[in-house]
């Protein structure tokens, strides 16, 4: 049978290194998870008591296409919350995760053969699931001296119908203040190219607040999900924010591709949002990992890193150690039972020579995994402590 070229995409690095974390703690052996891009708490407490209470009668049919509209009005007050932003919840889109999400809005606002361009390093799924809608992803190379986030001079000569930015960013949780963004947007309104903006780490901020792109203009798209703050991984539920003339064309998108995002986790998603006291303690947990991180990696010889702003990501230039970072990797999984995703995964062209640290975990295993690799680039003769 006839494949489809939109499949040939590649792998989700991390997903493998995950399963080879897995096999091996099959196996008796214990491993430190630093590869992982989720927290490692559950779901708020009143998310899952909302679940119990409407499994006891709710049927849990289809929704609407757009989502629970009691769920698109608290998510539109939380712009208001959170940014003073007054947001029509009639712009709200509920989705299946942000990659359905991503899915809807690429679909939405590109044809075949369109050229979107993003920042490397990046989300590696961007490119892929643009490249499954026979869409063109442009890779411009970012800059340590910029943090890794694009600047207007990094798209000069550059071709393109959208431009993706991500503030905080995955791999590297650094973000981009309101000029910075605002100067992005500017340079994509001049060649009448879509905006849209990966705000899926907002709420995991340190010493500022993040920015939202619609705090600078209502034409523009924005991603979020329930997965990162809220701590809802699996439920698979998320949210768009599109101009309002947009709204119904998604909507039927919506309505083919997904039907709705999941009744479940639409109702756990709206208890969630109440949440904010177990919200903030996760985030405290996080905010003593970073500190952590940028103490005990620098001392174990991971010394080239941007500062995060937010998310839960160190980002390690480890050029001078390795260009097979695939490779490396591998041998600090094997050697002491630390997993950490290769850089491959975010920067083809440079990734060989990078990895990424999640700190998402509890601070138990964050210092757990900070002595192993002490320990590993000790025997190697490349830690400073």
């Amino acid at each position: 049978m006839k494949s489809s070229r939109r499949g040939n995409v590649d792998p989700f690095i991390v997903m493998d290194v995950m399963e080879t974390a897995r096999a091996r703690e099959a196996a008796g052996h214990r491993v430190v998870h630093m590869e992982v891009g989720q927290p490692g708490t559950a779901a708020p407490e009143a998310a899952r008591r909302a679940v119990r209470d409407a499994l006891q009668g709710d049927p849990m049919g289809y929704t609407v296409a757009l989502g629970l509209p009691e769920l698109r009005a608290r998510i539109a007050q939380l712009y208001g919350e959170w940014y003073n932003v007054d947001l029509d919840p009639a712009r709200v889109v509920v989705t299946n995760g942000s990659s359905g999400g991503f899915v809807l809005a690429f679909s939405a606002f590109f044809d075949a053969g369109d050229r979107v361009a993003l920042g490397a390093p990046g989300y590696p799924s961007y490119r892929q699931i643009l490249r499954a809608q026979d869409l063109h992803a442009v890779e411009v190379q970012t800059s340590a001296e910029n943090r890794y986030q694009p600047v207007p001079a990094d798209l000069d000569g550059v071709a393109y119908d959208g431009l993706l930015v991500a503030s905080p960013g995955n791999p590297t949780g650094t973000m981009l203040d309101r000029g910075a963004l605002g100067a992005l947007y500017d340079a994509a309104a001049a060649k009448g190219a879509s905006f849209l903006s990966d705000e899926i780490y907002h709420g995991i901020e340190y010493d500022k607040k993040a920015v939202t792109a619609l705090e600078i203009s209502d034409d523009v798209v924005v991603i979020n999900s329930f997965s990162k703050y809220f701590s809802m991984t699996g439920w698979r539920v998320g949210w768009l924010v599109v101009p309002e003339d947009h709204v119904r064309q998604v909507e039927r998108l919506a309505q083919n591709m997904f039907i709705c995002a999941p009744h479940v986790s639409q109702l756990a998603a709206l208890a969630a949002m109440d949440a904010r006291d177990e919200c903030e303690a996760n985030l405290a947990v996080y905010r003593r990992n970073r500190d952590l991180m940028m103490a005990g990696l620098p001392l174990a010889g991971f010394d080239r890193i941007a500062p995060p702003d937010g998310a839960f990501y160190v980002y390690a230039d480890v050029s001078h150690l390795t260009d097979d970072s695939v490779g490396f990797a591998r041998e600090i999984l094997e050697e002491a039972g630390v997993a950490v995703t290769p850089g491959l995964d975010f920067d083809p062209v440079r990734g060989g020579g990078t990895l990424r640290f999640s700190y998402a975990r509890s601070t138990a295993d964050i210092t757990e995994g900070l002595e192993r690799l002490a320990q590993f680039m000790q025997r190697r003769g490349l830690a400073k402590a």
